[in-house]
């Protein structure tokens, strides 16, 4: 098994692996989520098997998931669709109600999205006034990747071969007018402690909390 292979599976986010419902990241949004209030509504963008779904609907929201058409699958987050799934393609305006949501959720999705932006403009536009999103995706210029460059390695050789986008901080601050980044460090199992500062060089992973 190559090192790159075998970074995929370690719970650092290089590769969600059989840890894509646990990665420190996706731990750190989970905890940005407040339960809901009465008729308080969701949308799960890349709702992928349905677990964040579900998650979700065990905080008490109403939630609508979407993810692309059924023909894309089996993929690299499941087997099958989700049954609660509506197909729709998110590099694309999405056939939803204006500030409809309280919570947006999205995790390990903007990367895989050739019309990002437009997502990210929908975002904005779903979310009702004081609601939140909620995103992942991995910090492509942290310390591992001028590491790697050493050796000639650019972030599509050892990143998913599925992400289409590598961002860096001074990307994601363009994107949303005001919000709230975490990070994590250190990378042991037993010993990630979420950071508010240092994140370009040492998080694997942003996590962004933007309120409307």
């Amino acid at each position: 098994m190559s090192v790159i292979r075998l970074l995929s599976y370690l719970p650092i986010d290089l590769g969600q692996g059989q840890y894509k419902h646990s990665t420190k990241a996706k731990q750190i949004a989970w905890e940005n989520v407040p339960r809901a209030r009465a008729g308080a509504t969701a949308l799960d963008i890349g709702c992928g098997d349905g677990y964040w779904s579900e998650m979700l609907k065990s905080k008490g929201y109403a939630v609508t998931s979407i993810d692309i058409p059924n023909d894309h699958y089996p993929n690299v987050d499941a087997d099958a669709p989700y049954a609660h799934m509506i197909e729709m393609n998110a590099n694309e305006k999405l056939a939803l109600p204006g500030a409809s949501f309280d919570i947006v959720w999205s995790t390990e999705v903007v990367e895989h999205l050739t019309g990002y932006r437009t997502t990210l403009a929908e975002i904005q536009r779903l979310l009702k006034p004081g609601g939140q999103a909620v995103l992942t995706t991995p910090n492509s210029y942290f310390w591992l990747h001028y590491f790697l460059k050493l050796f000639g390695m650019r972030n599509e050789d050892w990143q998913n071969e599925g992400h289409v986008n590598f961002f860096s901080i001074d990307d994601i601050k363009t994107f949303f007018p005001s919000l709230k980044m975490y990070g994590y460090f250190f990378y042991l199992p037993l010993m990630k402690f979420r950071i508010s500062r240092g994140i370009s060089l040492l998080s694997p992973s942003f996590v962004i909390i933007y309120k409307k």
